[in-house]
C-alpha cells in the first residue's frame, strides 16, 4: 500500500485489512536458507541432547540406582527422550512453517 503511488479510494480506506495479511507482513516471509538453518539447528540440538544425555545416564547408572532417588533411570531416560523429541519437532515445524 505504501510502496505504490496510487491513491486509495474511500471504499478501500474504510475496509479493514485482513488479519492474515497483517500477520504475514508483520512476521515477514523467511527465505528457504533461513528455514533450513533454523531447522538444522533445532534438529541438531535434539540429536545432541539425546545422545549426550543417554551417555551421561549410562555413566551415572550405578550412582542413580544407589541413591534410591524418586526419579530412577527409566524416568530420566524418558525425560531425555521427551526433550530431544520436542527439539526435533520444533525443527520440523520450523522447516515447514
Amino acid at each position: 500500500m505504501f510502496g505504490s503511488s496510487k491513491t486509495p479510494s474511500v471504499a478501500e480506506l474504510e475496509r479493514p485489512e485482513r488479519l492474515e495479511v497483517l500477520q504475514r507482513q508483520d512476521r515477514g516471509d523467511d527465505c528457504l536458507p533461513c528455514r533450513v538453518t533454523g531447522a538444522t539447528a533445532f534438529i541438531g540440538l535434539g540429536v545432541y541432547s539425546y545422545f549426550s544425555g543417554s551417555n551421561q545416564l549410562k555413566l551415572n547408572h550405578a550412582k542413580i540406582i544407589q541413591s534410591k532417588s524418586l526419579f530412577g533411570v527409566q524416568s530420566r531416560q524418558a525425560g531425555i527422550s521427551m526433550i530431544a523429541l520436542s527439539l526435533i519437532g520444533m525443527g520440523m515445524y520450523r522447516l515447514v512453517n
